[in-house]
């Protein structure tokens, strides 16, 4: 009997992990708008140094740790510049496979010859 629970129990925690790791990161505004996640990695910078500390001290750890660099990172503007590059590479498409069947034409015309 303990063979037939034992998978059950393992996908039940898998589960679990995998729908509070989800409800975590809804709750905190990952899966928000950007401006949300912008928020949402400062207030991680804010509290996961100290936090480190914390369970360093719990554990008896002594090591130093390096310092955090400075990671200058807008995730609006990151994402603001993926859309329009990908807007403008969607726009130009029809414009790139006319130029794209010309320079094809007449490379084959140039093969003819």
């Amino acid at each position: 009997m303990a063979a037939r629970i034992l998978p059950v129990v393992k996908l039940a925690t898998k589960v679990t992990i995998a729908g509070g790791a989800l409800y975590v990161a809804w709750d905190s505004g990952l899966l928000g708008s950007s401006e949300q996640g912008s928020e949402a990695l400062g207030k991680a910078k804010a509290v996961v140094p100290p936090a480190v500390e914390e369970w360093m001290k719990y554990f008896g750890l002594e090591a130093q740790l390096p310092t955090v660099p400075k990671i200058e990172f807008s995730p609006v503007q990151s994402w603001n510049s993926g859309v329009r590059w990908t807007i403008t590479s969607l726009s130009e498409a029809p414009t790139r496979a006319n130029d794209y069947t010309h320079q094809s034409l007449q490379y084959l015309k140039d093969l003819t010859k």
